[in-house]
Parts: C-alpha cells; structure tokens; sequence
C-alpha cells in the first residue's frame, strides 16, 4: 500500500514537510482511500493523519561548556583564541587605564601638582610601573606629595 500521495497531499495541507506526517498505524486502509485535498483534512481532523512535533537541538552541552567557563574551567592553552601579544596588549591596556585614573584622582585632590602628574603620566605610558602599588610607593619615595 503506497501511502506517499497521502503523505505529500497532508504535507501541503498541514503546511509541514513530508518527514513530519504521521499516519495513524491502526487505519492505514482509511489513509489509503483519500485521494483529494478534502480528502485528507477530514482525515486530519478525525486524528487519522497529524503533524510530529519538531526535532529541536539539544542545548545541554552548550549550556554545561557555558558553566565550565563560569568556574574557570576551558581557560587552557588550546582555549585561548588570539595571538600573546594580544593578550599583552589586553592587560597592559587595563594596568594604564588603571594607573591614569589614580593620577587623575590624585592630581584632582591636589595630593601632587601638575607638573609631577605629567611626568608620571608619562612614565606610566612608558611602562614603567607595574601596578598601583608600585606608583603610590615611587611617589612616597621620591617625596613627590605635595607639600602644604
């Protein structure tokens, strides 16, 4: 029994691919007799012939390598995407932003004068300092707070 007339007319009517049709197993021989479009919606509507629902794709590994991520895990060497001056460039970008910020606040509470914030702004852009740490001790050192 060919029911692949059945099948592609319920596809057209359904609005679905042929795939997704699916025959009632126990009224085949009903199936079989349809040969028009009304045919086959009064089948449908009887329950003889409906749609399956849509296969959809699995997320759970997506959503595991996601929480794997969240915990520090993935973080290996293989990880990493871009080259290590990149990632240079990512940090040593953060530090200076950082460390220009201090000297802002610092020169705005007018802890040093300008004169000493451009200078160490501009031994910051040279990379002379490695944290803000590293600067507050310097200015201490060099008695480069300003004096009242």
């Amino acid at each position: 029994m060919n029911l692949s007339m059945v099948r592609r007319l319920a596809a057209e009517v359904l609005g679905v691919g042929e795939g997704r049709i699916y025959i009632d197993p126990s009224r085949i021989d009903e199936a079989a007799s349809a040969i028009t479009k009304d045919d086959v919606r009064k089948l449908i509507e009887e329950g003889v012939i409906s749609a399956k629902p849509i296969k959809g794709t699995s997320r759970v590994r997506a959503r595991l390598r996601c929480l794997k991520r969240r915990r520090g895990l993935r973080k290996g060497e293989g990880s990493k995407k871009g080259s290590k001056a990149n990632m240079d460039k990512r940090l040593w970008i953060a530090r200076v932003r950082a460390l220009r910020k201090l000297l802002k606040y610092l020169r705005d509470r007018r802890i040093i004068d300008r004169k000493t914030y451009r200078k160490l702004y501009r031994m910051v852009k040279g990379g002379v300092f490695h944290s803000k740490a590293h600067l507050k001790t310097y200015i201490r050192e060099h008695g480069l707070l300003r004096r009242v």
